[in-house]
């Protein structure tokens, strides 16, 4: 307000000079040009409003006149003169112009005044604003419902972080709290700098998270997603939002409800875009309520399986500058709806390369064009279908496509100069083939060509169809052309690519066609002789005439049959042999050979044949003869003879080779044989092998006086056995030859010769040899003398019980010894010895009783030990009958 007072006064001392000054005889019409700037400094002042410029041209301007505003301050009525400083926008120095027009006598028309606008930083309070706002205005800490709006271009102070700011800042880059920013705007001629503190507070805006969505195909495994956690589809959300269902699926059941079921959704609902919304409430209202949607989109997947591609058209070559081409798509087997597809595609070939274009199915077709830039030359280019996307796809679902693509064809001009036509040799009604090389000028493919022949044979016209590769290439000249022998020529005329009529061109290759006679065999004929089953069967071939080298195809039938084979022979004097494989005669029996074609391989004419044949016989081979592994004792001294099977249809070998069959004595070893049996038709079987083991054991040995025994102790077979080193394998015979077998618990007897063989119980084989023995039972030690005993009586009535008088041992300790028997008159009625040891009771030598019986009484013995000087002994017995 003070400036402002200083501005008025300063205005009326210009007005008293100017009134002071003397006049000039040409007044200044328009006033004059301020000497110094009139400055506003109090801006929200209420006489800022309307200050009137006119008083400050001086007394000499005449009114009337316009007013324009140069600096375009915007605050000047040019109609008035009055000047609103408070719509200034910026502080500044203003230059505004008074002119006046149309009057005489004028110096002068215009002046100028010259304003200097001091600076207004308003009054600031303060703001809120939202941490998700990327573009507070700083401004809006002014209130200008109840304050005048500050001036533009100042500058800005962050005194809570000490630094500069723009007008405008980034809201998300600051921490939630208060901020204090002050405006200033600075000095400008007399008018102070000035500024305005307010502050803004931050609110943290409510975060619902990122969300992801859920692309999942139409065969996807919907069970993983059954109970779908919506909170693990967002990231960095607040907690404790809400979630509604925006499909109406029925899944959020509840406030808190945050799990959903994808498979039932997909049950019920089947294929599309199912949308959840996160709601996060703000904190304070300068915030907005922020929401995030998970989208689960269920995509359909589509099968291309059998679509088919056709790329239209293939062409010659000399249409390639020309040509436009096409591609149609047909569904295979799902039907595809209508609507559009992004379909990726290559093309192969030097300019080829891949491409994605957007196209519509109608129908179940599919159109798209092809550049022709791809197909700048001759060639096959493949045209591939890589994959087809609906259009708005996300790629939930990877199509099937499988092997869906077509060759497009730019054909060459077909040429035959320069190739070759290899001269054709053939004989006589049979067709040939005519080969055509170095075709450089023919791509791979089939042709269509004409041609003449001239010679021995004739015809015009022909036409043949070859298969070109690398070049190469041959045609069949029918039989029906090749009747005359001799020579004749070919000529190609023409040649049309098969794949399109409008690739052709005109020919002049030759070649030449040579025609042989057929081979004449009017006395063929075939021999083959009776064998055996497996042996070689030869076949003689005759009549062949001069016919050098032949290749001869025959048929089997009979009990083997055989398709046509074929055998190579050098023939000599008409006639030349072969053996007829063994793998063509398996079975045994009546077989007949057929020849049914004969090739003259000097000239590969041929002629076939109805009645050269021959019946012969395989015999059977007998089959191995059955025989197992055979033992033998050696002492039975067996021989081949022995050997089953025998008889005069057998022969027994001791080699594999079978060289020389062995004699019916030849005495068997220890060792392996073969046996083969011969037919009556003298074929013989494969050879049986056998193992004959021929087993003997040396004779028993018996050990030191193991022949001398105790009679006393009743020593057995087994005991004379346990006196040899075999005891336990040991058998007793009485006899060497057709003895009997002792068994162990045989009494032994005194002087008996008894025969010992060792004896196997595996192999039942006894020794060859044997160990004979003559047992003595007189070899009694001196404690069996002690057990001697004489009976003093005896009873011979018939009862079988002591009818004898016996000395028992007696001949086991004496075995020399001899008794006599006297009645009481002294006379001999016994004499005994060990063969004679028992008395009956009867006179046997006489003794004046005759042989008569002896009577009841007392009788007297005298025995003579016979041995180591032993004393005789006298004693008596009582006989009582």
């Amino acid at each position: 307000m003070i400036k402002k007072y200083f501005s008025l006064i300063a205005f009326s001392s210009y007005l008293l000079i100017f009134l002071l000054l003397p006049t000039k005889s040409f007044a200044q019409c328009a006033g004059l040009d301020s000497l110094t700037p009139f400055e506003v400094c109090d801006i929200p002042n209420v006489s800022s409003q309307a200050i009137d410029l006119f008083p400050l041209l001086g007394v000499t301007a005449v009114p009337g006149g316009t007013w324009s505003d140069d600096d375009n301050s915007g605050g000047l009525n040019e109609i008035t003169g009055i000047l609103n400083a408070q719509i200034i926008p910026f502080r500044g120095i203003y230059h505004y112009t008074y002119t006046v027009a149309g009057t005489n006598g004028c110096a002068d028309n215009s002046a100028t005044i010259e304003v200097i606008i001091g600076g207004y930083a308003g009054f600031a309070e303060k703001a809120s604003a939202c941490s998700d706002d990327t573009a507070f205005n700083l401004f809006q800490i002014f209130n200008a419902n109840s304050y005048l709006s500050p001036q533009s271009g100042g500058s800005w102070y962050n005194d809570t972080n000490h630094s500069a700011s723009p007008s405008v800042i980034n809201a998300t880059t600051f921490e939630p709290g208060t901020y204090k920013f002050t405006y200033s705007i600075a000095a400008i001629g007399s008018c102070p700098a000035v500024s305005s503190t307010g502050f803004v507070t931050v609110f943290r805006s409510p975060e619902p998270g990122t969300a992801t969505p859920l692309i999942l195909c139409e065969d996807s495994d919907f069970s993983i997603y059954s109970n779908l956690d919506l909170n693990d589809r967002i990231a960095g959300e607040d907690p404790g939002g809400t979630w509604t269902d925006n499909n109406g699926t029925g899944q959020i059941t509840f406030i808190k409800d945050h799990n959903i079921n994808v498979q039932q959704i997909f049950n019920n609902y089947g294929i599309g875009e199912y949308n959840f919304t996160y709601t996060v409430l703000p904190t304070s209202p300068v915030c907005k309520i922020e929401t995030a949607v998970v989208r689960i989109k269920i995509e359909k997947k589509y099968d291309f399986t059998g679509a088919k591609l056709e790329v239209r058209k293939d062409i010659c070559e000399s249409d390639i500058q020309t040509a436009t081409y096409s591609v149609i798509l047909n569904q295979g087997i799902q039907k595809i709806p209508n609507g559009q597809y992004y379909i990726d595609y290559t093309v192969s070939g030097p300019n080829g390369g891949s491409n994605t274009v957007l196209a519509t199915f109608n129908n179940g077709a599919l159109t798209f064009p092809l550049s022709r830039n791809y197909f700048r030359q001759p060639g096959n280019f493949t045209v591939a279908i890589t994959k087809i996307n609906e259009f708005g796809s996300e790629g939930g679902c990877v199509n099937i496509i499988n092997d869906i693509s077509d060759v497009l064809h730019v054909y060459k001009t077909p040429v035959l100069t320069g190739a070759f036509l290899t001269p054709a040799v053939t004989c006589q009604n049979k067709s040939t083939q005519a080969v055509i090389s170095n075709a450089s000028g023919l791509e791979d493919g089939a042709y269509t060509i004409l041609y003449n022949v001239a010679g021995s044979n004739t015809a015009t016209a022909q036409v043949a169809a070859i298969n070109v590769i690398g070049g190469n290439s041959s045609f069949t000249i029918p039989s029906n052309l090749n009747s005359n022998s001799g020579n004749s020529v070919i000529t190609i005329t023409n040649i049309t690519n098969a794949a399109t009529p409008y690739c052709t061109n005109t020919a002049n290759l030759t070649g030449n066609l040579i025609i042989n006679k057929l081979p004449e065999v009017p006395n063929l004929k075939v021999e083959v002789l009776d064998n055996c089953f497996n042996k070689p069967f030869t076949a003689s071939v005759t009549g062949l005439g001069l016919l050098t080298n032949v290749t001869v195809s025959y048929v089997l039938s009979g009990s083997n049959i055989a398709t046509s084979q074929t055998v190579t022979l050098v023939v000599t004097n008409g006639k030349a042999d072969f053996v007829i494989p063994a793998i063509l005669l398996p079975n045994t029996g009546s077989t007949a050979i057929s020849i049914i074609n004969l090739v003259n391989n000097d000239t590969t004419c041929d002629v076939n044949l109805t009645t050269v044949s021959d019946a012969f016989a395989i015999n059977p081979i007998p089959i191995a003869p059955a025989s197992v592994d055979q033992p033998f004792c050696k002492a039975d001294g067996a021989t081949i003879a022995s050997l089953v099977p025998n008889g005069s249809r057998y022969k027994w070998y001791n080699s594999v080779t079978l060289t020389t069959p062995l004699a019916s004595n030849y005495v068997l070893k220890s060792e392996d044989y073969w046996v083969t049996e011969t037919s009556a038709a003298g074929c013989t079987s494969p050879a049986t092998m056998i193992t004959v083991t021929v087993s003997n054991l040396p004779a028993p040995v018996l050990d030191t006086d193991g022949q001398n025994f105790c009679g006393l102790q009743n020593p057995t077979i087994s005991d004379l056995s346990n006196n040899t080193n075999a005891s336990s394998t040991i058998v007793w015979y009485d006899a060497i030859n057709n003895g009997n077998l002792l068994s162990s618990t045989t009494p032994l007897t005194d002087n008996t010769i008894y025969y010992g063989f060792d004896f196997s119980s595996v192999t039942d084989c006894h020794s060859e040899d044997h160990l004979e023995v003559k047992v003595s039972l007189s070899h009694c030690g001196d404690t069996e003398y002690e057990t001697f005993f004489i009976p003093d009586g005896f009873s011979p009535n018939g009862d079988n019980v002591n009818d004898t008088f016996k000395i028992l041992k007696i001949d086991f300790l004496y075995p020399d010894y001899k008794i006599e028997i006297y009645n009481r008159y002294g006379n001999v009625l016994f004499k005994g010895n060990k063969n004679k040891p028992d008395w009956d009771g009867r006179n046997s030598e006489g003794g004046g009783m005759g042989d008569g019986i002896a009577p009841n009484g007392v009788y007297f013995y005298v025995i003579h030990f016979n041995k180591e000087n032993k004393p005789p002994q006298q004693g008596r017995l009582y006989l009582n009958r």
